[in-house]
């Protein structure tokens, strides 16, 4: 299973947003800015995600976006499913509506790959925007002791 840019640029607009959570609504284009990504793309992200009920959208002078609920609320899972879809490595093994396959009965490789996805999936759903955020702040105390 490869991650798009979708996923990859979704979820660093997300992690902007919830480094910055609790302040002003932030201009698509500061965040395009800061995490060098085309902000024409993040607009086409960042509806989706306001579709999904991830972040909400604040018009006028001062408006920009900001996460729907708390980062420690939205796990990473949640962000890669509303852009990338449903976790599956083969179609016979997605999470939502998985492919009929002829051969399920005595595919023994089926299992393999359903246990690839629990895994993906299991890592995803563990970590949360808050999570990051901690990281990244760890991150930083870190480099700047060196």
């Amino acid at each position: 299973m490869r991650l798009s840019t979708k996923g990859h640029y979704g979820l660093k607009a997300m992690f902007d947003l919830a480094m910055h959570y609790g302040s002003e609504p932030i201009p698509l284009k500061v965040v395009a800015e800061r995490q060098g990504i085309s902000e024409n793309y993040l607009e086409q992200l960042m509806a989706v995600l306001r579709k999904v009920g991830l972040v909400k959208s604040v018009r006028g002078a001062q408006g920009g976006y900001i996460l729907a609920k708390p980062p420690s609320e939205i796990k990473v899972g949640d962000v890669v499913r509303a852009l990338e879809g449903p976790i599956a490595p083969l179609e016979c093994v997605s999470e939502h509506e998985p492919a009929a396959c002829e051969k399920v009965d005595y595919c023994i490789s089926r299992d393999i790959w359903a246990r690839v996805r629990d895994s993906i999936a299991e890592v995803l759903d563990s970590i949360t925007l808050e999570d990051m955020c901690r990281d990244a702040q760890k991150n930083q105390m870190h480099n700047s002791d060196l």
